[in-house]
């Protein structure tokens, strides 16, 4: 059964804007490069690719506030067929999370955080 994530990240390099499909950990590294200081998108993927999930990445240029980046990648998720998790790594403003909410909704899927953005979410006075 293929598992797919879906995930937000920064990247060294790579296009925008589009989403890229992965299997392997070399074919993340050929594209993206090296993770810029204090991001955790690609380390998430690395995290996905071992655990043998396909992966749609979509590079931001900053996680958690390149609106239009992110909501062009939840534009495309609404017509993927199969989506088990989304990942969005460095995002706690609520206007994003209730956005991907609906992406969940859809696909049945979880939402894949860290326990920091999780923090900030629900301490945000938004």
């Amino acid at each position: 059964m293929r598992h797919v994530v879906a995930l937000f990240g920064e990247a060294e390099k790579g296009p925008f804007k589009k989403p890229h499909y992965l299997r392997e950990l070399p074919q993340l590294i050929d594209l993206f490069g090296q993770p810029p200081p204090e991001t955790e998108g690609l380390f998430f993927a690395i995290q996905a690719l071992l655990f043998q999930r396909e992966l749609i990445y979509f590079r931001v240029e900053e996680e958690g506030y390149s609106h239009a980046d992110y909501y062009n990648g939840f534009k495309f998720l609404e017509e993927v067929k199969m989506l088990h998790a989304l990942c969005l790594p460095g995002v706690a403003e609520p206007a994003l999370l209730n956005a991907s909410d609906n992406i969940c909704r859809v696909h049945k899927s979880c939402l894949i955080t860290t326990q920091k953005d999780l923090y900030d979410y629900l301490t945000s006075t938004s």
